[in-house]
């Protein structure tokens, strides 16, 4: 809707009535309509080159729901079927539906569900009448022994408050594949793969081993997102492959809060202001963020307490679950609301958004999950407090059973774990090299990012895979 806001904002007259058919049969569902409108629409040739983009992304975006929204009706009754071991009514689908836990939606006439709707029905406690569904369904919480080992051997910092974990090394190699004939012979293909940073204290020893390309940019920590960039052409029939191998050295850390009294903060300095602001679409203080904030920290009166008033109430309050890509969202803080669930990323805008409305800097970091056979895509946060520093926040570790040491679950309010590979040291950044068209996730970079000459390659035109090795 930003989108089309922006659009109808701007254009000449001539433009308005067509612009507000491709929004209308957008909001309606009817997405062929809609693409041919575009397409119509471009064809005449009188939109600006950034008009003309604007609607190449909304025409890419109708493509990206479609995908996210895949499955019919009988395949949900089939999972719950065969996993749940019952045959739901129609009057209890509907009911899920209007509750926001099965997500679906109308596209060309047709109800379509989001690809993960039905195990996400069982992430979240669904009401139906007296019986509360509720499963162990797998999440992104890695096995716990592995923290309450490395919290047994901590080491206490020269920061007061602050304990380091365990370092460690590892070994990596990324893999990027593009389709065969997803693009046409030579044709050059150019891809960005997730490279560590350099910039973090907790990730040392930072080396690129080898590369599939015998040329290549490491971006270094100039941008938020740190890639190795590399092309090649095309050949038919053949997949292209992208490769980087790597070595590197994290180390988790721990804040004791107990043990830390924040300062007065300098509210005119740079990293105070940078990071209490709004940056729209995703960290807007709307009515609904203010007045749920509010509720929930009223009886913090230190940074400290308002934190972990924050915390708590989204790690109780709002369970894992499959996300819809995150380039199809709105407002994500705001989805997570409305939905009740969130994935990683998600909640993390979310806590992010609550902090800086209540004039707490937060950030955000991501990268990857590197614990032993539970190797994903992972974001967490981090929230600065004067005369500490920065403290890392992982509130999706946060949700899950108890873990036998001090802090508990609730390491992860100040602390994380050695198992992060950090490649994002904000969300929806510039590229280097620049990247010409839209990315297929507008906010994150773990995946890799793809394109031509000509377009952006969407993430069902090639895969990714990322393998660890640890060597200490």
């Amino acid at each position: 809707m930003l989108m089309f806001s922006f659009l109808v904002g701007c254009s000449p007259a001539k433009h308005q009535a067509p612009l507000q058919r491709i929004r209308q049969e957008t909001e309606s569902g009817n997405f062929t309509k809609a693409s041919l409108l575009i397409d119509s629409l471009i064809l005449k040739g009188s939109l600006s080159a950034q008009q003309k983009q604007a609607l190449l992304f909304t025409k890419d975006s109708l493509h990206r729901v479609s995908l996210d929204f895949n499955q019919t009706r009988e395949e949900v009754i089939g999972w719950v079927e065969k996993n749940r071991s019952f045959t739901p009514t129609d009057s209890l689908l509907c009911e899920w539906e209007k509750s926001g836990a099965l997500e679906c939606r109308i596209i060309d006439g047709e109800k379509r569900y989001f690809r993960n709707a039905a195990p996400n029905l069982f992430r979240v406690i669904v009401s139906t009448g007296e019986t509360a569904l509720t499963t162990a369904l797998p999440s992104d919480t890695p096995s716990d022994l592995l923290l309450t080992e490395a919290f047994r051997h901590k080491i206490k910092s020269n920061i007061k408050g602050k304990y380091l974990l365990p370092a460690i090394k590892a070994k990596a190699c990324y893999t990027l594949t593009v389709h065969p004939d997803a693009v046409p012979e030579g044709e050059t293909i150019k891809a960005w793969l997730p490279f560590p940073r350099k910039d973090i204290a907790r990730q040392t020893g930072v080396r690129l081993l080898s590369a599939s390309q015998p040329c290549y940019i490491l971006s270094g920590d100039q941008t938020a997102h740190t890639s190795i960039y590399m092309e090649q052409k095309a050949r038919k029939g053949r997949a292209a492959v992208f490769s980087a191998a790597f070595e590197f050295t994290a180390q988790g850390e721990w804040f004791d809060l107990s043990e830390i009294e924040v300062k007065p903060y300098d509210t005119h300095s740079e990293l105070y202001q940078t990071y209490t602001a709004e940056r729209k679409p995703h960290i807007h203080f709307s009515e609904k963020i203010r007045e749920l904030t509010d509720s929930i920290t009223q009886y913090g009166r230190t940074p400290i307490d308002q934190l972990q008033a924050i915390y708590r109430y989204i790690a109780a309050n709002y369970p894992w679950a499959s996300a819809l890509e995150y380039s199809t969202i709105a407002n994500i803080p705001e989805y997570v609301i409305e939905h009740r669930k969130g994935d990683c990323g998600q909640v993390a805008l979310l806590l992010i958004t609550m902090l800086r409305y209540k004039g707490i800097p937060a950030r955000w970091q991501s990268g990857w999950m590197t614990h032993p056979g539970e190797v994903n895509l992972h974001d967490w946060a981090e929230v600065y407090l004067e005369g500490t520093g920065w403290v890392p926040v992982d509130i999706s570790f946060g949700r899950g059973g108890a873990i036998p040491i001090k802090p508990g679950r609730e390491f992860f309010m100040s602390g994380i774990d050695s198992y992060r590979l950090y490649v994002n040291s904000d969300f929806s950044g510039d590229f280097f090299p620049g990247k010409k068209f839209p990315r297929s996730e507008t906010v994150d970079f773990q995946r890799g990012e793809v394109e031509t000459d000509l377009r952006n390659l969407y993430f069902d035109e090639w895969s990714y895979r990322m393998k660890i090795e640890y060597t200490e």
